[in-house]
This record gives structure tokens, C-alpha cells and sequence, in this order.
């Protein structure tokens, strides 16, 4: 972990207390996730992020990092795929979320740490320099979408790095992309989740043992997902009122 004796960072609860009224999708613990990781990032090391929508995840990135990480978010800010239900149409939100995303991000203290790309994750792919140490995906949650992300980002992850992903096990796109990408893969291997973000780190190693344990831990979450989806079918057809699960 980066030795954090003689910087003045904000612990967890502060960092929390700093998004309180941040709007996004970000359960406590899953706070304490990218808090957590972000401080595990080495110095002079790299965090991305995709999908920032108004810098609530942004800000505990920027917050828990040392001074020396440099740090990208990159979301278009074209007013699709802001939300739950809101994966297209919003274009004239666009301006408005990204004056947001800049004004919170002020508000916080951060704003000098970060490198916004308003571009999509693929077109960002020639911007953005360097191997992430931390790579955050919450883009995008189609499943083509998803699937390119964390092929082509997952791909430029650092060996022994991690990648997070939001909304695994919960969204139908995102789930398939990573039934296709990483449950039989041989990079990535499978730490465990909090809600609905998961936690992988690339040193999958140890042969066909390996891998079949990497899967079958992963295929295990399968009936959360289950309950997720149906969950997500009632509250749409109004017959249950509960919190959209992230």
C-alpha cells in the first residue's frame, strides 16, 4: 500500500462525506472499494476511469490517490447511457451534466488532479498514454459497448494491476461481456465484488486449475444476477417500489 505518512489526503470517511451530495450510483462500500484501490495505486502510477457521469466515483479517486498518481476520466458527456433507463435521449443533458461533473469536481478539491477526456472509451484509446495501474470501467453498459471495454482497456491494465467493474452481475449487457471476456480468461482473476462491483487483478496464473476455479467463482454470482434482473423487470412494471440495484 503507498505510504501515506507525509501527505495530507482524506481518509474514507471524509472522502464519503465530500460526495454526499454528489449525484451517481455508488453504494458505500463501494466507495470504500475505489477508495481502497486507488490508494494501493503506486506512485507515479495511473488510474482510469470510464464513465464519470458527475464525479462521484471521480472525486474518491482523486481523493484517495497520492499526489504523484495522475489520474483520466474519460465520458463523452452526450447525454446517453447516464443512468439506469436513461441509455439514450438525453442529449440535452449533456451540457448540464458536464458543467456539473467540472463544478463538483472543483468543489471537492480536485479538479487540478484530473484529466477530463470527453470522448468516447474507444476514441480515447489513442489519447490516453500509459498502462492503468487502477482501471475503473462504468461506461457504456450495452453489451458490445462493454465488451470492447474491457477487452481493449483490460488489455492495457499493468501486470499485477486491477480492474474494476460497476454494475457486473447486475446489468444484462455488462454480465454477457464478462461471461464472454472474463470468465474463460487467463489474465484476470476474479477477487470478489461489492454489490454490483466486481474486482479483478491481472495475475491470473497456475494453468487449467486455475482458470477453472477463476470461472467457477465467477459463475457462482449467477444467481444474484438472476435476482437482480428480476428485480430490475418489477420495478419497471411498477409493481414493487425499491432502489434500482447497483
Amino acid at each position: 500500500m503507498t505510504d501515506r505518512t507525509n501527505d495530507q489526503r482524506p481518509d474514507l470517511p471524509a472522502a464519503m462525506e465530500a460526495v454526499a451530495e454528489v449525484e451517481g450510483w455508488m453504494s458505500p462500500g463501494q466507495g470504500a472499494t475505489l477508495y481502497d484501490a486507488a490508494t494501493r495505486c503506486p506512485p507515479d502510477g495511473l488510474i482510469v476511469e470510464i464513465g464519470s457521469f458527475r464525479g462521484r466515483s471521480t472525486i474518491v479517486l482523486a481523493t484517495a490517490a497520492a499526489p504523484s498518481v495522475r489520474i483520466v476520466a474519460i465520458d463523452p458527456h452526450a447525454g446517453n447511457d447516464r443512468g439506469p433507463q436513461e441509455i439514450e435521449g438525453f442529449e440535452v443533458d449533456a451540457a448540464d451534466d458536464h458543467a456539473v461533473f467540472t463544478a463538483n469536481l472543483e468543489r471537492a478539491g480536485v479538479a487540478a488532479r484530473v484529466e477530463h477526456v470527453r470522448a468516447f472509451s474507444d476514441a480515447a484509446l489513442d489519447t490516453v498514454e500509459g498502462r492503468p495501474d487502477l482501471l475503473y470501467i462504468d461506461g457504456a453498459h450495452r453489451y458490445g459497448p462493454a465488451l470492447a471495454d474491457i477487452r481493449a482497456w483490460g488489455d492495457r491494465v499493468a501486470d499485477g494491476g486491477t480492474m474494476l467493474i460497476h454494475d457486473s452481475f447486475s446489468s444484462i449487457g455488462v454480465t454477457f461481456a464478462i461471461l464472454r471476456a472474463l470468465v474463460p480468461g487467463g489474465r484476470f482473476r476474479y477477487v470478489g465484488r461489492s454489490r454490483s462491483m466486481t474486482i479483478y487483478r491481472a495475475d491470473l496464473g497456475g494453468g487449467l486449475g486455475a482458470r477453472s476455479t477463476n470461472a467457477a467463482r465467477q459463475l457462482a454470482q449467477l444467481p444474484w444476477f438472476v435476482k437482480n434482473v428480476t428485480l430490475k423487470v418489477l420495478i419497471s412494471a411498477k409493481l414493487v417500489r425499491r432502489e434500482w440495484p447497483y
